[in-house]
């Protein structure tokens, strides 16, 4: 019997190797899933444009996330949408991979993202379904909250500016109908100033019922912010909403 040569021993190994791996590539191929994610967003004047493109960039990858086929027939039977948009934020910081920017413009105080992305289909899935079976974490209490918004927070900003971060409970295209009393108000961010002796210098109000950009009405679970300006010997303010 003829013994094999190392060479041709080598060579049978590989080939064995080969085989053994090919169908792990060809799977992980089959689970490699392409997203796409567009967003415009509107910013104010106080805000710099790299910001304005970093928010449009995370928004963008955020919602090629949660309007793909795959997120929205993986979680269908899901009725919560601030739940439903933690878990897309949870899979954009974890499992997205090649994420890049394939398009962006700005034109005035409104800036564009167009974003490409991939994910492992199987392994995204996984996460859904141990995410879902956890349920949605406790929301911290925030500032404030009524049937439409909540107040999450309130800090000074630059230049004698407030900078307020709420989040739509509902959607809130019904209330720019409602007659101008209290379910108007319930949509507005209303802030008090007050002097050093605790005395009011002012107030103002934001009617928080669209976006920024005032195009798009905020949906449930959305997040936005203003940014108030401070009259003159303000001490201190208080942010709250109409109940």
């Amino acid at each position: 019997m003829k013994s094999l040569s190392s060479a041709h021993t080598i060579g049978i190994l590989v080939g064995i190797a080969m085989l053994g791996f090919a169908p792990l590539t060809a799977t992980a191929e089959q689970n490699r899933l392409e997203l796409l994610g567009a967003y415009r967003y509107a910013y104010q004047e106080s805000m710099s444009l790299a910001d304005a493109r970093k928010i449009a960039c995370m928004e963008a990858t955020r919602l090629s996330v949660d309007s793909s086929r795959f997120f929205m027939d993986a979680t269908s039977h899901v009725i919560d949408p601030p739940f439903l948009r933690d878990l897309a934020q949870k899979i954009v910081s974890g499992s997205l991979k090649d994420v890049q920017i394939v398009e962006q413009s700005d034109k005035g105080q409104t800036v564009s993202c167009k974003v490409r992305s991939y994910l492992d289909q199987e392994e995204v899935k996984a996460v859904i379904v141990s995410e879902i079976n956890r349920g949605p974490a406790g929301e911290p209490p925030g500032l404030d909250q009524n049937r439409a918004l909540k107040i999450l927070s309130a800090q000074d900003g630059k230049d004698g500016t407030v900078v307020v971060v709420y989040k739509a409970l509902k959607r809130l295209d019904w209330l720019s109908t409602a007659y101008d009393g209290s379910l108007r108000e319930t949509a507005d961010v209303m802030i008090e100033y007050y002097n050093e002796q605790g005395l009011p210098v002012g107030a103002d109000r934001h009617p928080a019922r669209l976006k920024p950009d005032g195009t798009e009405v905020m949906n449930p679970g959305e997040i936005s912010s203003r940014t108030f300006r401070k009259p003159p010997g303000t001490k201190s303010y208080r942010v709250w909403l109409v109940k």
